[in-house]
């Protein structure tokens, strides 16, 4: 009896220690399935800027941009081989709401960013994603500042760029003898380019003859700056603000019988698309651009026509830019072959060593470059208002 009991016993420890083994293998199996199904198999890109509020043609235009990119970088094999999730956030151009969009795209999952859209809110939003350590790219917050940390690169020139390039354009294709500046002094985007621009124009072959300026309180009436300007011959008149007020002085001026040539920013990109615009007031409005939706390289000819398949209008710069946003994303993930398993941080750092490293053929530029500092390589263009249309000026 007491051997069969041994047995028994013996046999019972077997079954038992048999039974623990395959559980704890079968554990062990299921936390590794689980394990692989929690690691991230998709890149998460969030986008943040206006859609709604007096701004809303430049963050539509950004937030349609970079989708017509991700869908066709999606169907092309995504990032390194993984497919993008892509989030658009509203901050309505307002720096706190900004920062809101982002803490909410950050609970979503958002592993880098392309926004924010205008300068105000990218400034309020760089400071986040550098305590953050996550790689931001601004299609166009120009401020000298949204590119201040090290986590930050833009596809835009930055403000003071664009007042250089403003002033040698206009010189040196004798566009005018006397110019005259409006310009937002409450603005950061406005002073900047300004600034630089009066700085630039000394010694060139036009002679600044008016500087007037308004206010976020005082941007409805430039009656009095205009009759300024017109009273010292100014023969162009320098617009470096955006399309909303500039609509307002082009109105103006017609009622006063004032007709220079205008010449605008990156900002005045949008006004003929401004709602109950009278685009004839356009006629012969110039902007300094990157893009220009009337080349004929594929490239512009597929992306302008896919744009107007999606959104019945001609695409802006905006567009144009956030588009190759997405784009420099994607070759600086695939040079530095990071994944989405990877932190945020890691990825920043390896996105940020990378960007420094890769060549763009884009929209807004054949060979577009950056340096470390977040700056971009490129050369800007003219357009020039022809029939309520965008054409690259000679």
């Amino acid at each position: 009896m007491k051997k069969l009991l041994s047995v028994l016993l013996a046999l019972t420890l077997a079954t038992t220690l048999f039974a623990c083994g395959q559980k704890q293998a079968t554990n062990t199996t299921a936390e590794t399935t689980a394990a692989a199904t929690e690691a991230p198999q998709v890149f998460k890109v969030g986008g943040i800027g206006p859609i709604t509020g007096g701004a809303a043609v430049y963050g539509q235009a950004v937030q349609n941009g970079i989708k017509i990119a991700i869908d066709e970088i999606n169907a092309n094999g995504g990032f390194n081989g993984y497919q993008v999730e892509y989030h658009f956030a509203d901050d309505e151009h307002d720096a706190e709401k900004a920062v809101n969009a982002y803490n909410s795209l950050k609970d979503w999952g958002m592993q880098l960013l392309i926004g924010t859209t205008t300068s105000s809110p990218c400034l309020a939003v760089a400071d986040k994603t550098v305590a953050d350590n996550m790689f931001q790219i601004t299609p166009s917050g120009s401020a000298v500042d949204c590119t201040a940390n090290p986590n930050v690169f833009r596809m835009c020139f930055s403000d003071p760029d664009q007042g250089i390039a403003s002033a040698q354009y206009i010189d040196s294709h004798n566009l005018a003898k006397k110019v005259g500046i409006i310009y937002d002094a409450s603005d950061v985007y406005s002073t900047g380019i300004y600034e630089k621009f009066v700085q630039e124009a000394a010694g060139k072959n036009f002679e600044v003859v008016a500087e007037e300026q308004f206010t976020a309180d005082s941007k409805t009436d430039f009656t009095t700056q205009l009759t300024k300007l017109k009273a010292a011959n100014a023969d162009l008149v320098f617009l470096p603000f955006y399309y909303s007020e500039a609509a307002l002085v082009l109105n103006q001026a017609k009622q006063m019988g004032y007709a220079p040539t205008f010449f605008g920013c990156d900002g005045m990109d949008g006004i003929l698309t401004l709602e109950n615009f009278d685009k004839s007031l356009a006629e012969g409005l110039m902007l300094l651009t990157p893009f220009s939706a009337d080349a004929t390289d594929d490239l512009t000819v597929n992306f302008v026509g896919e744009y107007q398949k999606r959104h019945g209008e001609i695409p802006n710069q905006f567009a144009a830019d956030s588009y190759d946003c997405a784009y420099a994303l994607k070759l600086a993930i695939e040079k530095a072959n990071v994944t989405p398993a990877s932190s945020v941080s890691d990825i920043c750092n390896a996105v940020k060593s990378a960007m420094t490293s890769i060549t763009l053929k884009g929209l807004t530029g054949d060979s577009i470059s950056w340096k470390s500092n977040g700056e971009p390589n490129k050369t800007p263009k003219a357009v020039v208002i022809k029939d309520g249309a965008y054409v690259l000026a000679n």
